[in-house]
């Protein structure tokens, strides 16, 4: 009689544990990579997203866009003309930097086609627009236009396509990091936090160096990366986390290790999220000043025309083709629409140390004089 009392009280005990346990399964706080209602996550691919049909036949049905070594031999061909280096390269290296939007000699070809990657950034549906992939209506990516028939953009050949989407996780020491709060689910969650940060640690890599994989850990460049910072609302639906809109100011480095930042406008976040990875589109409107400052920082003339880049040429588009922000003077636009194609993996968010009472330093004490 003993035993089976004893056998009826392990059962019931071992019935609670399991119970326990189920209910811990559905918590939050036991979701794969969720802790605390938090989960982070460090950039590894960026790259404009340019739509690209085979050849490019449909979006540059003309062909693609000379670069500057094409277009110095059409301004200074080899018929024997006597020029100096201040009328010739000089000239063309200071339009670099100091770009117009006077008329050029050149045709620019600018991407046609229906379709793009992007998001419906000013809630309306215009001639101008673009449809996703996917079927959505009223895509604001003007960006596309002006830089889709541009080869450096192009994948796999372009070389900017090619480093500034590698060398993100790779070799610069300037991450880009979004941390999610308030996360009752990765699935299904109608009000989360978004907020932005600058790592400098590297992505952690598996054995052979090719894939990043999640975990590891980031800390938060909290003294000089303050630029970065930046907080968006949002929501998950169906495993899709669609933020608000909000201003950010993007490391935008490149090969080399160069330090340069793209300033979006009303930038907003739409990325499919696992617990492990999170890859989407980030949109906004990109100001046009700090894109070219950007570029030309980045990358010389000389690896410009790799892909046949001029950057004169793509500001004279840009501005052409702007569609957002107009000058409070001028009434000209500063910024265009655009998307970034991007994937993200989990990484752990390390923020530095907060003050408390027993770390700040003593207050100074009154000095004390007696009276005689």
């Amino acid at each position: 009689m003993k035993r089976l009392s004893t056998l009826a009280m392990a059962t019931a005990a071992a019935a609670c544990t399991l119970a326990i346990g189920v209910g811990n399964a559905a918590s939050p706080e036991t979701s794969p990579g969720v802790k605390d209602g938090t989960i982070g996550f460090v950039l590894t691919s960026r790259y404009w997203a340019v739509h690209q049909s085979p050849e490019g036949k449909v979006e540059c049905p003309k062909g693609f866009n000379d670069g500057p070594r094409e277009q110095f031999s059409q301004l200074f061909p080899n018929d024997g003309v006597k020029r100096t280096l201040l009328e010739t390269q000089l000239m063309r290296e200071g339009r670099q930097w100091f770009p117009t939007t006077s008329e050029e000699p050149f045709t620019f070809k600018d991407a046609g086609g229906k379709v793009s990657y992007g998001m419906d950034l000013d809630g309306k549906v215009k001639d101008s627009d673009f449809t996703s992939p996917d079927g959505a209506k009223g895509i604001d990516n003007q960006m596309y236009r002006a830089m889709g028939c541009i080869t450096n953009y192009r994948a796999p050949e372009g070389t900017i396509y090619h480093f500034e989407n590698e060398y993100v996780g790779r070799y610069v020491q300037n991450r880009f990091m979004i941390e999610l709060t308030g996360v009752d689910s990765l699935t299904d969650d109608d009000d989360v936090t978004i907020k932005s940060y600058r790592g400098i640690d590297p992505i952690m890599a598996d054995a052979t160096g090719a894939q990043f994989i999640p975990g590891g850990t980031q800390r938060v460049d909290d003294r000089w990366g303050k630029f970065v910072q930046a907080t968006w609302k949002g929501k998950i639906i169906d495993g899709v986390l669609i933020s608000e809109p909000s201003d950010l100011t993007l490391p935008a480095s490149a090969t080399f290790d160069t330090n340069g930042l793209h300033r979006f406008k009303g930038l907003r976040f739409q990325l499919k999220l696992t617990p492990d990875r999170a890859e989407g589109i980030m949109a906004g409107y990109v100001d046009i000043e700090a894109f070219n400052h950007q570029l030309n920082t980045s990358w010389s003339t000389h690896h410009q025309s790799y892909g046949q880049l001029s950057a004169p040429s793509l500001y004279r588009a840009m501005r052409r083709l702007a569609d957002g922000y107009p000058d409070p003077k001028t009434g000209e636009m500063t910024a265009i629409s655009s998307a970034l194609l991007v994937k993200f993996i989990r990484t752990n968010i390390e923020h530095p140390p907060r003050a408390t009472a027993s770390t700040e330093p003593a207050a100074p004490q009154a000095v004390q004089t007696s009276r005689r």
